[in-house]
């Protein structure tokens, strides 16, 4: 079973915050509130999906790097987090 099923709730819950909070700044723009809580509503959205994405990286670290079944799964995750990586520096 993939760590995502396993930790499926409390991942899906963490999204709806997101969701949430997106809709906070759509509220904002909206009643046209000030830039500087506009500003503050989008960091804290990019805060959260930061740690989303640590947690998720992490899980993915231990179950397919750190106790992979082969060398072949290994090298096969490691290829994934690398591709990841690349994309999330741009």
């Amino acid at each position: 079973m993939s760590h995502t099923t396993l930790q499926k709730k409390k991942l899906v819950a963490r999204i709806s915050r997101l969701k949430g909070q997106m809709e906070a700044v759509e509220r904002a723009l909206e009643a046209e509130r000030p830039c500087g809580e506009i500003l503050q509503l989008l960091a804290s959205i990019r805060g959260a999906l930061t740690g989303l994405t640590g947690e998720v990286l992490d899980d993915h670290l231990r179950e397919h790097v750190l106790n992979a079944a082969d060398d072949a799964s290994r090298a096969e995750a490691v290829e994934e987090i690398s591709e990841v990586l690349r994309t999330y520096m741009r």
